[in-house]
C-alpha cells in the first residue's frame, strides 16, 4: 500500500468515528427525561433564544467571510503570480469558515437541549445529572476534533492534484503550504464567534447581576429578572459556540502549521513521496486522531454512580485516563512512523503532555476557592468593592508568572531535544528538526482537547440546568445538585481557557516559524529569514504596533460589554418601574426584550474589533514588510498571551470568589457567616461583575486574536516579501 494512504486512512477511520460517537452521545442524551412542563417551557425558552442568536450572528460572519476570502484570493493570486494558488487559498478559506461553524453550531444545539435534561436528571441523583451534562458537552468536543482532522485530511489530498512539483518539494510536502488558508478560515470564524459571544453573554450577566442582585435583592436565576433568559442564552453562545470555534482553529491552525515545518524533515531525510519520509508530514494528522481515540476512552470511563462526592473528581479521572493513554499512544506513534528521531520527537510530545497538566493545576491554583488568590478576593471583599478590585487586579497580574515559565521551559525543552536528531542532509531551512519538535509538543497538548472541550461545555449546561432548576421552582434538594455540577463547571470552564492559551502560545511559535520558512522559500537569497533583528527600527515597529493591537483589541471587547450592558441594565430597570407585579411575581416580564438587546449589541460591537484584527496584520506586512510583521507577530504573541493570562485567571478569581461568599465560606472574627446580602457579598458581586468581560470576552477573544495573527501572517507572507 502506498505510504501516503496507509497514514491516511487511520486519521480517516478515526475521524469517521469519533463523528459517530458524537452521534451517539447526543442520541443517548435526547433519549432522556425533560421534565415537568414548567421546566421544558424554560429549556424551549433558551433553546429559541440561542438558535435565532446563532442564525443572526453566522448570517453577519458569513457575509464578511465572503469578502474576505475574494480578497484574500485576488491578493494572493495576484503577488504570487499564481491564480490557481488565489483559487484554492480562498476556497480554503471558506471550507475553514464553514467547519468551525458547523462544530459550533452543532456543539450549541446539543448544549441548549442538555441543559433541561441534566435538571431533570438533578431530581434523581447527582450522578446521574453529572453523566447527561458531560456527555453533552462532549458532542462538541469531539465534532471539533474529528471535524477538523476529515476537513484537513480531505482539502489536503483535494488539492494535492492541483499543486506542481517544486524545486525545493514534491507535490506531497508543497500540499502543505497551500492549504494554510483553511487555518485562516477557522480563524477567522473563531474570532467573531468568540467575540460575539462573550459580547452577548457579559452584556446580559453584568445587566441581570447588577440591577437584579445588587439593587433589587433577588436570587441569580430568579424568574423576576427580565435578563435571566437572555443570561442564560449567553452561557452557551459564549462558552459552547465561542469555545468550540476556538478550539477547532487551534486544532487546525497547528496540524497545517505543524505539516508545512514538517516538509522541511521530510527533504532532510530523502524526499521520497513514496518513502517512510511522508511520515514527517502526517505524523502531525495521526497525534490529534490517537488523541481522539485516548479521549473517548477517557469519556466512556466517567461512569458516576447515584451516590458521589465532589464531581470534579469524577471529571478529573476521565482527564486523567486520557492524558495517560495520550502519553503511550505517542511514544507508539513515533517509533512505528517516523524515520528519524524516534526517541527524541517521543519525548517531545510527552513535554507538552506535561505542560498540559501543569496549565491545569496552574489555572486551578488561580481559580479554585480551596487556595490562597481567590481567598485572598474573598477577605478584601470584607472592606468593600475597591479593595475586592484591586486585590483581584495584583492576582491577575500575579497569574503570568508560573504559565510564562512553563511555556518557556517547554519551549526549549522540545526545540533543543528535537534539534539533537541528525538527518541524512541538512534541513533546508536552519533549525527545523528543533523547531518540529516544539510543534510535536503542540500536538502532545492538543491530544486532550475533545476532553478538555467536553469539560468546557460541561460548565455551560450545568449552569443552565440550575438556571431551569430555580426558574421551574423545583425543591431546594435539586437546587444542591444543580449548584454542586454547577461549581465543578465553573472550574472546568476556568481550566479550559488556560490550556486554551496555553495551546496558543505553543501553536504561535510553531506559526511564527511556519511563517518565516514561507519568507525564505519567497525571498530566497534577497532574505535572511532566520534571523529577526530586534534592534531593526522597521522590526521594533512592527512589534510595537503588535503589542498595541492586543490591548486596543481588548479594550474595545470590554467597551462593547460595558455599553451593551448599559442598554441592559435601562431596560430592566425600566421593566421593574413600569410594571411592579413583576417583583409580585404576578406579572411575567418580557424576557424577549433583553434577548434582543444582547442580540443587536453583540452583532454591532463584534465588527470593529475584527476588522481591526484582520486589517492591522496586513497593513502591516504590506506597507513595512516581512520583517515588521515578523516583529508584530513575535511581540504580539507575548503580548497577547500574558494578558490572556490576566484577564482569563483574574475574572475567573473574581467570579469563584464570589461564589464561595454565597455558599458561607467566609465569616467574620466571631464566627458568622458573611453571605449572600452581606455587604462583602455585594462588594464581590461588583468585582465579579468587573471580571465578567475579562474571562468571558476579551481574555477568551485574545487566544483566537494570536493565532489569528499567525495564521493571516502565514497566508500572506509572499506579500510581504520586498
Amino acid at each position: 500500500m502506498d505510504e501516503r494512504v496507509a497514514l491516511s486512512l487511520p486519521v480517516l477511520i478515526i475521524g469517521i468515528i469519533g463523528v459517530l460517537f458524537a452521534g451517539w452521545l447526543a442520541r443517548n442524551v435526547f433519549s432522556r427525561d425533560r421534565g415537568t412542563s414548567a421546566m421544558q417551557d424554560v429549556g424551549d425558552r433558551i433553546y429559541e433564544g440561542a438558535i435565532a442568536y446563532l442564525r443572526r450572528q453566522y448570517g453577519t460572519i458569513a457575509r464578511l467571510a465572503i469578502v474576505v476570502a475574494v480578497i484574500i484570493g485576488l491578493l494572493v493570486g495576484f503577488f504570487e503570480g499564481n491564480v490557481t494558488r488565489g483559487v484554492i487559498t480562498s476556497l480554503s478559506f471558506l471550507v475553514g469558515a464553514f467547519l468551525s461553524a458547523l462544530a459550533g453550531w452543532i456543539g450549541m444545539y446539543v448544549a441548549v437541549r442538555s441543559n433541561v435534561r441534566t435538571a431533570s436528571a438533578a431530581r434523581r441523583s447527582l450522578g446521574e445529572a453529572l453523566t447527561v451534562a458531560l456527555r453533552g458537552g462532549a458532542v462538541s468536543g469531539f465534532l471539533v476534533v474529528s471535524l477538523g482532522l476529515l476537513g484537513v485530511l480531505i482539502v489536503f489530498w483535494v488539492v494535492s492534484n492541483f499543486v506542481p512539483n517544486t524545486p525545493e518539494f514534491p507535490a506531497v510536502a508543497e500540499t502543505a503550504f497551500w492549504i494554510v488558508g483553511l487555518a485562516f478560515g477557522a480563524s477567522f470564524v473563531a474570532l467573531f464567534a468568540q467575540l460575539g459571544g462573550g459580547i452577548y453573554t457579559k452584556a446580559a450577566d453584568v445587566g441581570a447581576d447588577l440591577v437584579g442582585k445588587v439593587e433589587a435583592g433577588i436570587p441569580e436565576d430568579d424568574p423576576r429578572n427580565p435578563a435571566v433568559i437572555a443570561d442564560l442564552v449567553g452561557d452557551n453562545v459564549g462558552d459552547c459556540a465561542g469555545r468550540g470555534a476556538d478550539i477547532f482553529e487551534s486544532s487546525i491552525a497547528e496540524m497545517i502549521g505543524a505539516m508545512v515545518l514538517g516538509a522541511a524533515l521530510f527533504h532532510a531525510s530523502g524526499g521520497n513521496p513514496n518513502g517512510r519520509e511522508v511520515g514527517f508530514l502526517f505524523f502531525p494528522l495521526l497525534v490529534p486522531a490517537l488523541g481522539l481515540v485516548a479521549s473517548l476512552i477517557g469519556m466512556l470511563t466517567v461512569r458516576p454512580t447515584d451516590r458521589i462526592g465532589d464531581p470534579m473528581d469524577e471529571l478529573n479521572k476521565g482527564f486523567y485516563v486520557t492524558a495517560t493513554l495520550s502519553a503511550i499512544l505517542i511514544v507508539v506513534a513515533s517509533f512505528v512512523i517516523l524515520p528519524y528521531g524516534k526517541l527524541q520527537y517521543a519525548i517531545c510530545g510527552l513535554v507538552g503532555i506535561v505542560t498540559s497538566l501543569v496549565f491545569v493545576y496552574i489555572t486551578q491554583y488561580y481559580t479554585s476557592g480551596k487556595y490562597r488568590p481567590v481567598k485572598s478576593i474573598m477577605t478584601a471583599s470584607e472592606t468593600g468593592p475597591a479593595t475586592n478590585i484591586i486585590t483581584g487586579i495584583s492576582v491577575g497580574f500575579e497569574t503570568t508568572g508560573m504559565p510564562a515559565i512553563t511555556i518557556g521551559a517547554a519551549l526549549l525543552a522540545a526545540f533543543f531535544i528535537g534539534n539533537s536528531v541528525v538527518f541524512p542532509a541538512a534541513p533546508p531551512f536552519a533549525g527545523s528538526a528543533g523547531i518540529f519538535g516544539t510543534a510535536i509538543a503542540t500536538m502532545g497538548m492538543l491530544m486532550s482537547a475533545a476532553y478538555i472541550l467536553a469539560m468546557d461545555t460541561f460548565g455551560p449546561i450545568t449552569d443552565n440546568a440550575g438556571g431551569v432548576v430555580e426558574m421551574s421552582n423545583q425543591p431546594e434538594s435539586v437546587r444542591d445538585v444543580t449548584d454542586a455540577l454547577d461549581s465543578a463547571g465553573n472550574t472546568t470552564k476556568a481550566l479550559t481557557k488556560g490550556y486554551a492559551v496555553g495551546t496558543a502560545a505553543l501553536a504561535a511559535f510553531l506559526l511564527f516559524s511556519a511563517f518565516l520558512q514561507e519568507v525564505a522559500r519567497f525571498g530566497g537569497s534577497r532574505v535572511q529569514a532566520d534571523v529577526v533583528n530586534l534592534a531593526n527600527p522597521i522590526v521594533f515597529v512592527g512589534g510595537l504596533l503588535g503589542a498595541m493591537l492586543v490591548y486596543v483589541f481588548a479594550s474595545l471587547a470590554m467597551r462593547a460589554v460595558s455599553r451593551a450592558a448599559g442598554d441592559m441594565i435601562e431596560e430592566v430597570r425600566r421593566q421593574f418601574r413600569a410594571d411592579p407585579g413583576i417583583m409580585a411575581g404576578s406579572s411575567r416580564p418580557n424576557y424577549e426584550k433583553c434577548v434582543d438587546i444582547s442580540v443587536r449589541a453583540s452583532l454591532r460591537e463584534m465588527v470593529l474589533p475584527g476588522v481591526l484584527a484582520v486589517a492591522v496584520p496586513i497593513l502591516v506586512g504590506l506597507i513595512l514588510g516581512w520583517e515588521a510583521a515578523a516583529g508584530m507577530l513575535m511581540i504580539g504573541t507575548i503580548t497577547g498571551v500574558l494578558l490572556a493570562n490576566v484577564l482569563n485567571n483574574g475574572g475567573g478569581a473574581w467570579d469563584n470568589a464570589k461564589k464561595m461568599i454565597e455558599a458561607g465560606a467566609l465569616k467574620d472574627a466571631a464566627g458568622n457567616v458573611l453571605g449572600k446580602g452581606s455587604a462583602p457579598h455585594a462588594a464581590s458581586v461588583v468585582g465579579d461583575t468587573v471580571g465578567d468581560p475579562w474571562k468571558d470576552t476579551a481574555g477568551p477573544s485574545l487566544h483566537v486574536l494570536i493565532k489569528l495573527l499567525a495564521t493571516i501572517t502565514l497566508v500572506l507572507a509572499p506579500l510581504f516579501v520586498r
